[in-house]
Parts: C-alpha cells; structure tokens; sequence
C-alpha cells in the first residue's frame, strides 16, 4: 500500500508487516526529494556522485517519515556479508549487503536501484533486517544467509519471520545475456523469457527452504526498470540515484510516576 507523509513523501508498506505497530517501514519513491538531476529527487547514496549536503537532507527527511532515531547503513558490494547492528554509532559504515539488528530506535537502510531490498521481521523476538540482494547477491542466497543470522544470533524461528520483496528488476526486464558464465547452472530454471530471470521467484524459494512460510512473503511486483517514475534504476537510467527501503523497532520512552 502507498502510503503519503505530511511531509509530502511517499512510501510503500508491505501489509503484513503494517500489522504489527512496534515497527515502522517504508519503501521510498524517488519523490519528493532535495537532489537535481539525474540523481532527482530523494536520492540517499553517497556513492553515486550527488551532493553530500543533498543527501544528508534526503536521509533526514526519510527518518523524519518514520520516526527513526537513527540510519543505519552498509556500504553495499554485491556480496553476501550480513552484518549485525548493535546500535553504536560506527565511524565509518560497515561491508556488507544485509543489516540485522533488535536494537529499538535504529532503523535499517537498504540503497537500491533494480536489486532487491528485502526487508524482515521476527514479531517474536522482535529483530528486524534489512537486504541488499542483486543478482551476485541472489545467487550467494544472502536472503538465506540473513535467516540464518537472526536464528543463530538472536533464536528467531524462521516460521515466525515475515518478509517483504521491495520493486526491483522484475522477469519483464532482468536480462543476462551472459548468463550462462555468470549465473550457475542450478539456477537456470528460473529463466523465464530468453534469457530473462525471475529473481523474485528465486528469492521466494530460498526463504521458503530457510523456513520461513510461502505465507509470510510479499513480493511488490513493481519493476523499477518499467517505473522509472516511481524509482530509480540502474538498467534504465544508468546514472542515477538509490531509493531507500528501511525498518526499524520502535523506541519506546519509559514514563515515570
């Protein structure tokens, strides 16, 4: 569902996870937002070229949206590292293309632009994480990976997790000529059209054998290579800018009597 902050940004939530009120998410479209072209409008990379004063106020006016105390980022390499948040600040941003964390008040940030941002909750241990998952990143199955994380740092069940699949290259547009040398054979049948890919079904498949209920994924369907209007991509527009997917636990404040 489309969602529009009286700030006049807008977000998509995924509905299942809109049901539990302890959290907050958002998916951003690339608008409103403070950078000019071709980085316009709500860019928060700081990797693509843009201003660094312009994307301090784009980050900014995502945490106001969500009431985050806190970004928490990765500097994204297309790999399968999944990093846990403790909820100190970092000097610098860590490597990696998954963030886990049950820290309230720090929200995970997700940069994208066709890859996916995969975003998860645990209701019953309350840990949330945030994916970054290309096709390099498909094909290490760091959606698994992060499953993993949140079982063995934090005891979650995968069946208790809910997750949610943000727009991204969808099978109308992920094309790999060179998919033979790049993509293992295994995984060649999610070829759907020539050699189109249909990463959604695959990232559906690796948390489902993590565990986690074909019940509890939900899948956007938007292609960012087909709304261009909505978000930014890599495929369609080459230099760009990166839309962002965050979650974060709600920090509550102790009253005193």
């Amino acid at each position: 569902m489309l969602l529009t902050h009286a700030t006049g940004a807008s977000y998509f939530q995924f509905e299942h996870l809109a049901d539990f009120p302890e959290i907050a998410h958002g998916v951003f479209t690339r608008s409103p937002g403070h950078s000019e072209p071709p980085f316009d409008r709500l860019n928060i990379s700081l990797s693509v070229g843009d201003d660094p004063g312009r994307v301090a106020r784009n980050r900014g006016l995502v945490a106001d949206c969500l009431g985050a105390a806190a970004l928490a980022s990765a500097r994204q390499v297309h790999g399968s590292d999944v990093v846990v948040v403790d909820g100190r600040p970092a000097a610098s941003p860590p490597v990696g293309d998954a963030l886990v964390t049950r820290h309230a008040g720090t929200f995970l940030m997700i940069a994208a632009a066709d890859c996916q941002a995969i975003l998860m909750y645990d209701p019953r241990r309350r840990v949330v994480a945030g994916i970054h998952s290309g096709w390099r990143g498909s094909v290490a199955d760091i959606a698994g990976r992060a499953v993993a994380v949140m079982r063995e740092r934090f005891g979650c069940r995968p069946p208790d997790i809910r997750a949610g699949v943000g727009p991204s290259l969808g099978p109308c547009c992920a094309e790999f000529v060179h998919y033979r040398t790049e993509i293992p054979e295994a995984l060649w049948g999610y070829r759907r059209d020539g050699d189109r890919f249909d990463f959604w079904a695959m990232t559906r498949d690796q948390l489902t054998r993590s565990g986690v209920p074909d019940a509890h994924i939900e899948t956007s369907g938007i292609c960012t290579r087909c709304r261009t209007d909505l978000f930014f991509s890599h495929r369609g527009e080459k230099r760009t800018g990166r839309f962002p997917a965050v979650i974060g636990i709600k920090k509550v404040l102790s009253v005193k009597f």
